[in-house]
C-alpha cells in the first residue's frame, strides 16, 4: 500500500478539478481519475485503445481496469485483454464515507459520516459475475478500501430536497487498505478470521459485514476456487470450512 503515492494522485486530480471550476467537471468521476493516476501517473498510459476496447491503464505490467460495480459488464473485455497480457481488475470500496450536501448556489453542508463500514469482502458478489474467468493465468484483483467524501446535490424531493437527490461525485481522501487477490491462498484473506472452524453463509455474512445474498454468492466462488470446502449441513444451510 502506497499512501504517499495515493495522496499525490488525489492532490493532482483535485488540482485538475479546481482548474476546471469544481469537483465533477473533469469528464469522469474523481475516484476513477485518482485510481488511474495511482496505478500509473503517465497520461500516455491512460485510456489506451486496445483492439475493440479502451484500457483504463496499459503499461509494462499489463492492463488495469477500474470497475466500481457490475463485473458482468467487464467479462468480454477482460477475456480479450487476457489474450494480450496480465489484467488487474481494480475494485474501490468505500470503507469510510462522508456525505456533503450541495445547494444549487454551491453552498456546502458540513460533512456527515455514514455509519456503515464495508470491507474487502464487498468484492465477493462481483467475483461471482466473473466466475468463468477466475483462475485464468494473468488475472488478478486489487481491492482498495478508501475513505471518500460523497457530494450530493440538494435537488430531490421533500422539504429538505434530499429524497431521490443526485449523487454528484465521490472524492477520495485516503487509502485505508489494499488487498491483492491472484492465487487461491490470496482469496483466503476474504474469509473473516473470527469465524470458527465451520460456519454457515449467515455467519459469514455477519462477520464480513455483507448481505446474506452477497455471502452466498461469495461462498460459491470461494468453494469453486478450492479455498473452502463443504462439510455437511446445519438444518438446510451448507457448512463450510477452510480448505487451505
Amino acid at each position: 500500500m502506497d499512501q504517499t503515492g495515493f495522496l499525490a494522485a488525489c492532490g493532482h486530480v483535485l488540482d485538475m478539478g479546481r482548474a476546471a471550476q469544481g469537483i465533477g467537471t473533469l469528464g469522469e468521476k474523481s475516484v476513477h481519475a485518482v485510481l488511474k493516476e495511482y496505478f500509473d501517473p503517465r497520461p500516455e498510459c491512460h485510456e489506451v485503445p486496445v483492439g475493440p476496447y479502451v484500457a483504463d491503464v496499459a503499461n509494462e505490467e499489463g492492463f488495469f481496469e477500474i470497475q466500481t460495480r457490475d463485473f458482468s459488464r467487464l467479462r468480454a473485455k477482460a477475456e480479450y485483454l487476457l489474450t494480450l497480457g496480465p489484467v488487474t481488475v481494480v475494485y474501490p470500496v468505500n470503507g469510510i464515507k462522508w456525505v456533503i450536501w450541495m445547494d444549487e448556489d454551491g453552498v456546502q453542508s458540513p460533512r456527515k459520516r455514514v455509519p456503515r463500514k464495508p470491507t474487502a469482502q464487498a468484492i465477493l458478489p462481483e467475483l461471482y459475475r466473473l466466475k468463468p474467468l477466475l483462475g485464468r493465468p494473468g488475472l488478478r484483483f486489487c481491492v482498495l478500501v478508501l475513505e471518500v467524501e460523497e457530494y450530493r446535490l440538494r435537488d430531490g424531493r421533500g422539504e429538505d430536497r434530499k429524497k431521490g437527490a443526485t449523487k454528484f461525485d465521490r472524492l477520495p481522501v485516503s487509502l485505508l487498505d489494499e488487498v491483492w487477490l491472484e492465487g487461491p491462498e490470496d482469496f483466503l484473506a476474504l474469509v473473516p478470521e473470527e469465524l470458527g472452524e465451520t460456519f454457515t453463509a449467515r455467519e459469514f455474512a455477519k462477520a464480513g459485514k455483507i448481505s446474506l445474498a452477497a455471502a452466498q454468492a461469495g461462498l460459491n466462488v470461494l468453494h469453486a476456487l478450492g479455498v473452502l470446502e463443504r462439510v455437511g449441513k446445519e438444518k438446510r444451510a451448507y457448512l463450510y470450512r477452510r480448505a487451505l
